[in-house]
Order: C-alpha cells, then structure tokens, then sequence
C-alpha cells in the first residue's frame, strides 16, 4: 500500500477508535491532578526495509536496530481538546537506528506522538499512537561516493510513525510496553533520489511511572461544538518550497502556491473544507525542454490550478489534515491528474496559521509545502 493511502488508513482509525463505553467524564466529577502525569519508557526495536519499489531492493536485505527514549503525559481533561479525544496521551520520542549496511548507517529521529486508548483497564491498554517528526541520517546518497543509497538522498528528513501498543502493569510504577510500527522517512522530493524508507517495526520494552492517574471510563459520544466556535471560517494562505527535478541535475527549484479554502466546523474533532490551488513549480521550466518534442515546444505553461477537499483533525491549535484535489488546469502533464496533500497545521492566533504539507502524485512526492496564512 503506498505511504499515503497508509497515512489516510492511521488517520481513520485516529477518528474512530474508542475506548470501552463508561460514566460521562467531568473534570469537575474525578480528581484530577494538578499536573499531567509523566511516564518515562526505553524500548528496544527490531525492523527490516520494505522492497516497495525495485530501486530500493537492494536495500531491504538490511535488518534495522533501534533504540527508543520516550517521554509522555498523560492528559486530564482540563482542556476541551483532551476530552473530545477522551484523554489521549501526548509525549516526545528519540529514536537511534543502526541500519547494518554502511550505504545507510546510522540515524537519529526525534518525534513528537499523541495516543488514542482503544482499550484500557486498570492493569492492561491498547492504544493506537501516530508522531511526526525529524530524522538526521548520516550516510545520505551522493554521487561522488555513496550511489548505493537509492532511499535518502539528504541528511535530515523527515519522520512520521504508526503504531499499535499494548501495555500490562507489572507493578505501581513500572509497565511492560510491546508495540508493533511503521517508521517512514523521506525528504519529500527535496533531493533525489527519494524513494523513502519504509520499516515495519517490533518494539519491547518498560516504561516507568513516578505518579500514575488512570483516567475514568467514559462515553462514546462527542461533547457539543462550544457557542463561541465558528461554524463557517474562510482560509487564505500562500506556500513555498524547493524540489529537485533529477539525479543528474543537483539545483533545488522554487515552487510557490496560492491556496483557498471554505471550511465549516463539524464538531470539536473535525473541520471539513474545499477551495482552490494555484501552483507555480519552476524545476518543471527544466523538465519541459527535455519533454518539448512530445509535449509541443518549450514554452508550455507549467502553472498548474486544482479544486481541492478534505479534512482537519483537530487537537487543540494543531491540526492534522489530509486532501484530494483535482487539476483544473494543467497544459504541461508532469504527473497525475489529481494529489494529495498530507500535513500539520498551527494556528497561532485566532486568525493567523501555519502549516507543513506534503503534496504527493499516486503515492510519490512531489513538494514540502512551507505555509502562512490567515482565517477569516
């Protein structure tokens, strides 16, 4: 299944997944720490690369270790965004990885996760967690003296993770975790070649408890959209980025955007939304020369113009967002007729966000979308 498809998989289940129905929760009903609890855990991991591609085959003889240092809270209910999620934990990972192949090498991936309970009792749990992040490899691809690594062509990329955990207390302030992931790191087409890596994980390991806080049972439904939230809301925002267009050609070619979008507000979970891009990639102003006998010359406009829609899942000011959209306008075909765009989104203040998106062509890279913009 491509990275993407994958991606929107997690998501869903992030939305959906419950825990064991229960008493409604009130931060007014149960005692509540003054502050969250903390839990820290080491685990040990053990992987190997999937041969998603052929490019890569070569690689996926590899069996990957890691070590992880994980530190979480466990959320209380204080804010409204911790009750809508039914008191996930949110935490910070360190990830070091010995990949056994000198290609490779090593590499360091610092996280930040949420985890949503899908069972929980007092000895036992089963949560879904999904974290993003940032990877520093230290043997990235280069022409001079390392073409062997096909899958990361920079140093720094980034990291995302999904994953399955279960837990059993094995006294007041120790637990035994095993989990089974996927880490995925790539650069997002920032260099080439990005072919990215993809590795199915099995984690074991303790995690150690100074306070423990089991949080209440509580009910399925969603509490009501608070009266002051706005229903309607209009996003403008612009973006750039830099994208490679080949192995041979080492420059990095701004792509800006224009983006925007009507949204409504569903509930405290969910924002859906739909509007317009505009997008200007100028690594494509190279492509088009090499491709002016089949596509009608070189001056073929490479100002591309797509109808877009998905969703926002909010947790608190971030926002985890996925969309389709659909090119309206696109002379030169430099990839497929529709994207999708993956990413976060922060809003600083009532009016002004930010973002990080990954726009992708049928599961393959195509721009690290920086952007700012404001909500009407």
């Amino acid at each position: 299944m491509p990275f993407p498809r994958l991606f929107l998989v997690c998501l869903a289940l992030l939305a959906l997944t419950h825990p064991v129905a229960g008493q409604a929760f009130s931060a007014d009903s149960v005692a509540v720490p003054q502050r969250s609890p903390v839990a820290f855990g080491l685990l040990h991991q053990q992987s190997f690369i999937m041969a998603h591609t052929a490019p890569v085959r070569h690689l996926s003889y590899a069996h990957p270790a890691s070590f992880e240092g994980q530190i979480e809270w466990q959320t209380t209910g204080r804010e409204a965004w911790h009750r809508a999620w039914r008191l996930p934990k949110v935490g910070v990972s360190v990830v070091y990885t010995d990949y056994h192949q000198r290609a490779l090498g090593t590499s360091v991936a610092v996280s930040a996760y949420v985890t949503k309970f899908i069972y929980r009792s007092p000895r036992q749990q089963v949560h879904f967690r999904t974290g993003v992040g940032l990877g520093w490899f230290s043997n990235p691809f280069s022409v001079a003296d390392n073409r062997v690594n096909t899958i990361v062509s920079t140093h720094l990329n980034a990291a995302i993770h999904f994953r399955f955990d279960y837990t059993r207390r094995l006294t007041d302030h120790l637990d035994l975790e095993t989990a089974v992931a996927l880490q995925h790191y790539s650069n997002g087409a920032t260099s080439k070649p990005n072919f990215g890596i993809n590795m199915p994980t099995l984690a074991a390991g303790l995690s150690y408890h100074p306070a423990r806080w089991t949080p209440p049972a509580q009910k399925r439904a969603l509490a009501p959209l608070p009266p002051d939230q706005r229903r309607w809301f209009l996003d403008a925002a612009t973006s750039v980025g830099w994208r490679q267009w080949g192995i041979r050609d080492r420059q990095r070619y701004l792509v800006n955007g224009v983006h925007v979008q009507v949204g409504r507000r569903v509930n405290v979970k969910n924002n859906l939304v739909a509007g317009l891009d505009y997008f200007y990639d100028r690594s494509l102003l190279v492509q088009r020369v090499q491709d002016s006998s089949i596509q009608g010359g070189p001056n073929v406009d490479v100002r591309k113009v797509g109808i877009v829609a998905g969703q926002e899942l909010l947790l608190g000011r971030l926002a985890m967002i996925w969309h389709i959209g659909v090119y309206l306008y696109q002379p030169y075909k430099s990839g497929t007729f529709y994207y999708e765009r993956l990413g976060l989104k922060y809003c600083f203040t009532k009016h002004l966000f930010g973002a990080v998106d990954l726009k992708v062509h049928r599961g393959a890279a195509d721009v690290v979308e920086w952007k700012v913009g404001v909500r009407l």
